[in-house]
């Protein structure tokens, strides 16, 4: 059926310029958030010169991403892949374009918060949360692996994805909570950055998630 042929791109990409320039864009949208991983780690150990350039990577990469989407999205509309699953790549490439955009701005919010002065209990709820978002995208790159491979395991793995999402909404709340609790120590300009550090990393989550379960539908159809 149509739908294997797209489950089966990753052992034809070399042959196709199209879906070479998708796993570029693929690769590349996952590791941007290696990077913010990083910055936020240099955030908390006060190292500015390491986070600037860990940020710095991520809006280079972001760039990249956005030339990558734009070539394949021309590579689609002229019909080197079967018109009946292009939508299906186009998706998955529009999801981690998104997902990049909001790395982008969790780094952006980063950069905007300095260097402030605020409890270490905050922190080591960025940290956690930037974690779970690294090791949830790490298994959502084995769902984009097992693509016409093992459909079963990609339902698994997608389970996972969300499991971390689930975390990471609790580290969210946990947050918030945190918020209220030192709200009298916080200068209200920092308050506002660290709140949207944190709603971007939580959407970035969110999108995450949603890529998994397009990976599960597109499984779905090679499942008995």
């Amino acid at each position: 059926m149509a739908t294997r042929k797209l489950l089966l791109w990753m052992e034809n990409r070399k042959r196709s310029r199209t879906l070479s320039l998708a796993q570029q864009h693929i690769t590349l949208a996952m590791s941007t958030v290696e990077e913010l991983d990083a910055a936020v780690r240099f955030f908390s150990e006060n190292k500015r010169v390491e986070m600037d350039d860990a940020i710095k990577r991520v809006f280079t990469q972001e760039d990249e991403i956005d030339v990558l989407r734009r070539q394949v999205l021309e590579e689609l509309v002229k019909g080197e892949l079967p018109p009946v699953y292009r939508e299906d790549l186009k998706r998955l490439v529009s999801f981690l374009d998104e997902f990049a955009d909001q790395v982008k701005d969790s780094a952006r919010g980063l950069k905007v918060a300095g260097f402030p002065m605020f409890p270490r209990e905050i922190m080591d709820q960025y940290l956690l949360i930037s974690r779970n978002l690294v090791d949830g995208v790490r298994v959502l790159g084995d769902c984009i692996e097992a693509l016409g491979v093992n459909p079963s395991e990609i339902r698994q793995r997608a389970e996972k994805v969300c499991h971390y999402e689930d975390a990471i909404d609790e580290g969210y709340l946990n947050t918030k909570i945190l918020f209220l609790k030192y709200g009298g120590e916080l200068e209200a300009a920092t308050l506002v950055a660290l709140r949207d550090l944190l709603d971007y990393m939580e959407q970035a989550s969110d999108t995450c998630a949603r890529t998994a379960d397009h990976l599960r539908v597109l499984a779905a159809s090679e499942l008995p």
